[in-house]
C-alpha cells in the first residue's frame, strides 16, 4: 500500500511538469505564428481612390526600383453617410423617386417629412438633422405648390459646411413606372460616370465632387455588397444634367456557336451590355451657394425660368385668347364691308 501510495504521487507530479511544459510550448508557438503588423498607418485611405498606390519610379543613378504596391486592408475607413429627407406636401410621383434614390443608396439615413411652415428656416432643420445623425452629406427633396420638386445637395464636413447646390427636377420616371428589364443586386456599389463636360465646366466640376459624396458608395459599408454590378451616369446636355442608372449585363453564350459568332463580331466571346434599370430624371442647376443651404453664391443660372413664369407666361396667352376672337370678328366685318359691288348703269336698260 506505501508503495502505491508514492507511485501515484510520482506520477501526479510527472503528469503536473508534463502539462505545464505543453502550455509553454503552445503559448511560444502562438507567439511565433502571430502575423507580423503593417507599420503603415492606412486610417486616412479614402473610398474613391485605388487601393493600390505608391507606383512612382525611384531613379537613383542608373538603378531603376520597382514600383511597390500597398494592399488596402478593406476596413470601413470612409464613413460616408447621407442624409435623404423630403418636405411635407411632396407628391406621390416624387415620393416614389425617393424610395428609388433610397433603394439605391445602401449608406443613406431615413428621416420623416420635414415640415419647414412658410418661413425658410427649412435649410437650418436639415442642418440640425444632419448633425444629429452624424451625416456629411445631405440630399433633401422640396415640393413647392404640389407641382415643382427641388433637389438640394449639400455638404457637411467640418466647421464650415458646404458647398450646396439646388436643382430643378423635372422628366421624373421612378422604377415602377418605367418597369424595365434591368436589375442589379442591392446594396451593391455603383460606376459613377461623367461625361467630358465635368472636367472641362468650373461649377460641373464642383458639382461631380457633390454627386460622388451623394451617390457614391464607401467601400467596407456595412449594409453595401462587395459587388459592382451597376453603373450611374450623368450627362450634360442643353444646360441640364441628366441622369441614368444601368446594369452591367455580361452574357455567356449558350453553346459552341454562339460563342463563335460572339467571337468574330465582338472579338471575345462574352459580350457585356447595359440595360436601364431606373430611375430616371433630369436636373436644372439653380444656383451654387458657398455654404450648406445657404451663403453666398457662387454660380447662377442665367438662363433658368421658374415654373411659376412659364405658367404665368401660358396663362396669359389663354387670356388674350377672347380678345383674338373680338378682333378676328370685327376684321371679317370690315372685309365684308368692303367686298360690296359698285352699282352698274347698264343694269336699267331694258327694264
Amino acid at each position: 500500500r506505501q508503495f502505491k501510495e508514492q507511485h501515484k504521487d510520482i506520477r501526479q507530479l510527472t503528469m503536473g511538469k508534463e502539462n505545464k511544459r505543453r502550455k509553454r510550448e503552445s503559448n511560444e508557438g502562438t507567439i511565433e505564428s502571430e502575423p507580423v503588423r503593417d507599420t503603415h498607418d492606412d486610417s486616412d485611405a479614402s473610398d474613391g481612390e485605388d487601393e493600390t498606390e505608391g507606383m512612382a519610379m525611384i531613379q537613383d543613378g542608373d538603378e531603376v526600383m520597382a514600383p511597390t504596391a500597398t494592399v488596402s486592408d478593406g476596413k470601413y475607413h470612409n464613413k460616408q453617410r447621407c442624409l435623404v429627407v423630403c418636405s411635407r406636401g411632396v407628391t406621390a410621383r416624387y415620393r416614389h423617386l425617393l424610395e428609388d434614390l433610397r433603394t439605391l443608396m445602401p449608406h443613406h439615413k431615413k428621416e420623416s417629412k420635414l415640415d419647414a411652415g412658410r418661413n425658410d428656416s427649412g435649410g437650418r432643420m436639415v442642418n440640425d438633422i444632419a448633425l444629429l445623425r452624424s451625416c456629411n452629406s445631405v440630399l433633401f427633396l422640396e415640393c413647392r405648390k404640389h407641382m415643382d420638386c427641388y433637389m438640394w445637395l449639400s455638404r457637411l464636413n467640418g466647421d464650415s459646411p458646404g458647398p450646396s447646390v439646388r436643382f430643378l427636377v423635372s422628366n421624373v420616371h421612378t422604377m415602377d413606372e418605367l418597369r424595365l428589364t434591368g436589375n442589379c443586386l442591392k446594396g451593391s456599389r455603383p460606376v459613377l460616370s461623367f461625361d467630358e463636360s465635368f472636367d472641362r465646366v468650373d461649377h460641373l466640376r464642383l458639382l461631380k465632387g457633390l454627386f460622388i459624396d451623394t451617390f457614391g458608395t464607401p467601400r467596407g459599408h456595412p449594409k453595401a455588397k462587395p459587388f459592382v454590378d451597376r453603373v450611374m451616369c450623368f450627362y450634360h446636355a442643353d444646360n441640364r444634367i441628366w441622369v441614368r442608372n444601368y446594369q452591367i449585363l455580361e452574357q455567356q453564350p449558350s453553346n459552341a456557336k454562339e460563342a463563335k459568332e460572339a467571337k468574330k463580331l465582338e472579338g471575345q466571346a462574352s459580350t457585356t451590355n447595359l440595360v436601364e434599370i431606373g430611375p430616371r430624371f433630369v436636373l436644372n442647376p439653380i444656383r451654387i451657394f458657398k455654404g450648406s443651404f445657404g451663403g453666398p453664391t457662387l454660380y447662377q443660372n442665367a438662363e433658368f425660368v421658374s415654373p411659376n413664369a412659364m405658367r404665368a407666361m401660358e396663362k396669359r396667352k389663354k387670356g388674350t385668347a377672347y380678345m383674338d376672337r373680338k378682333r378676328s370678328r370685327d376684321n371679317r366685318k370690315e372685309r365684308r364691308e368692303q367686298l360690296v359691288l359698285p352699282v352698274d348703269p347698264l343694269d336699267t336698260v331694258f327694264d
